[in-house]
């Protein structure tokens, strides 16, 4: 049977975000930029001929959206959080005190208080 406080404890706010949870954000991050990009595209081609430089911008943005955004959904999970900040350690009880109640022990470790240990 275990005692009560030998159990190890973490913290709830310490755990890491639900697998449902996570996939579902990656996948939202990776549709938002890719309405971005199609956004882009559409961009590009109503300004090709009236403003050139700012459609070569999102024909830019439009090429290279969809690499960072799938290297951004397949990033993977976040970081484990550390075991220390996470760990609440089971409480200790105090030691008792070495030797009977009132007893303190001189430097040299004899016992004696107030003594020296050589005589005049």
């Amino acid at each position: 049977m275990r005692k009560r406080g030998q159990t190890e404890t973490f913290r709830i706010t310490g755990a890491r975000q639900g697998l449902n949870e996570d996939v579902r954000g990656r996948q939202r991050r990776y549709v938002i930029s890719m309405g971005i990009r199609t956004l882009s595209v559409i961009l590009t081609v109503v300004l090709w001929n009236v403003e050139r430089y700012v459609a070569i911008g999102t024909l830019v943005l439009g090429a290279l959206l969809p690499y960072i955004a799938v290297v951004i959904a397949n990033a993977g999970r976040e970081n484990a959080p550390s075991l220390p900040g996470t760990f609440i350690p089971a409480p200790t009880r105090p030691a008792l005190p070495h030797g009977p109640a009132g007893a303190e022990e001189s430097a040299d470790g004899s016992g004696r208080v107030g003594q020296q240990g050589g005589q005049d």
